[in-house]
């Protein structure tokens, strides 16, 4: 998450005043996470999710189980979820020392709390002006779950995955099959129509003082000039617009298709075709490939390629 070190303020007509407030100490941070733990503990309990008593918590049992509970449980307590190993713990590499506890290295985190299994860490901040700091943070919190670089693939038909920060234990390693990668894979998918980006206070959708407050003027409070009696003309086009399925594939997939290969000058998208039959007869009057190679039959539910793409937020 996210959250501004501060609030706005508004007096009249004047434009929205932002007002920082002082960092928070070890201390504010301890009694934030342990009310966000009670709190969500309270929700659980009250769902028939968990059941507690003065000293300890467990699952409830009258907790209907999902699809993809089993899986998730075998992910989360480090065992093997698919395959003739079901259920054993995982193989794991220890080539690192063992380190501290992390009773003993709180004290040390800068300005990190932890209460019954929770940890808030409130030790990065970014000063007005520092965009790319600011983008490198967007960029980490909204990281993918699995780096593809620090995986690779071992014998016999084993998966190796690099830990980016070694375990307590030394561990910084994880070997997996490729079936037992495919179920922890499966497990990180969210549910259908479920937002994987939200914005609250001043940047939610209809909040009043989005318009005022972000770089693209957009929001409900969006002032609109008047053409003439009762009438209004649109917005002006915002700076900054949703990216094209091209700056997309670049992007999410590093695909470069708006530069030249020969001389690195820049391209104008034409047209985006995606009739495979238009695209064969295309590649076979240039003499570039077999046609019938790129004329197959669709199977029912396959996608295209990428046309014009709607804004996700």
């Amino acid at each position: 998450m996210i959250f501004l070190d501060g609030a706005y303020l508004v007096e009249g007509t004047h434009p929205p005043l932002f007002r920082p407030v002082a960092a928070s100490t070890v201390a504010e941070v301890q009694v934030l996470v342990e009310e966000i733990a009670a709190r969500i503990g309270r929700l659980l309990e009250q769902r028939g999710m968990v059941e507690r008593d003065m000293e300890n918590a467990w699952l409830g049992g009258a907790v209907k189980a999902g699809p993809l509970d089993d899986l998730i449980g075998h992910s989360i307590t480090y065992r093997v979820a698919a395959g003739p190993r079901t259920g054993q713990k995982l193989f794991t590499l220890q080539t690192v020392p063992a380190g501290e506890d992390a009773d003993h290295r709180q004290g040390h985190d800068h300005n990190v709390a932890r209460a019954g299994g929770f940890s808030l860490h409130a030790g990065i901040d970014i000063a007005p002006g520092q965009r790319d700091k600011l983008e490198r943070l967007c960029r980490y919190i909204s990281r993918p779950p699995v780096a593809e670089e620090r995986m690779s693939l071992v014998s016999p038909g084993q998966i190796r995955y690099t830990l980016k920060t070694p375990y307590r234990d030394g561990t910084t390693h994880i070997l997996v099959g490729p079936l037992d990668l495919m179920a922890r894979l499966a497990a990180l998918v969210p549910p259908p129509r479920m937002h994987l980006t939200r914005f609250h206070g001043v940047f939610a959708p209809h909040s009043k003082l989005r318009a005022a407050v972000t770089p693209a003027h957009r929001g409900m409070g969006t002032p609109k000039a008047a053409t003439g009696a009762g009438e209004q003309a649109e917005a002006p086009t915002p700076r900054h617009v949703a990216m094209n399925w091209a700056r997309r594939l670049k992007r999410v997939f590093g695909i470069e298709i708006e530069s030249c290969a020969s001389c690195g000058g820049k391209l104008r998208i034409v047209a985006s075709i995606e009739e495979p039959q238009v695209i064969a007869k295309i590649l076979s009057h240039l003499g570039r490939t077999n046609p019938d190679q790129y004329a197959p039959e669709l199977p029912l539910g396959a996608r295209a390629p990428p046309g014009p793409q709607k804004r996700l937020f």
